[in-house]
């Protein structure tokens, strides 16, 4: 039998589950500006995932590159969610704009 698939569909799981909180956080946190961070982690995720000889583990490592670059869109997309009233704001944070 043949594992891989199953493996690899359920790291992409975890991956997206993991990263959808750390979106939240990041723009509680932080807002918006630090979206160069995910930036450099999805380039360098997808760099090594090059240079991997296994399949599953360049595959795994390319998704979470690209789960990355797709927190980039998410990060500003939070930050609408909240000025909606969707997610509570940060009152510490005074560059707010809603």
């Amino acid at each position: 039998m043949n594992y891989e698939g199953i493996i690899v569909g359920f790291a992409t799981f975890l991956i997206i589950g993991i990263f959808h909180p750390i979106v939240i956080k990041a723009e509680y946190h932080l807002g918006k500006s630090c979206w160069w961070v995910f930036l450099l982690f999805g380039i360098a995720f997808g760099i090594w995932s090059l240079f991997i000889d296994d399949l599953v583990c360049a595959t795994i490592t390319g998704v979470t590159a690209f789960s990355c670059f797709w927190s980039i869109h998410e990060l500003f997309e939070q930050e609408k969610r909240v000025g909606r009233g969707w997610f509570p704001s940060n009152p510490k944070k005074k560059d707010r704009k809603s």
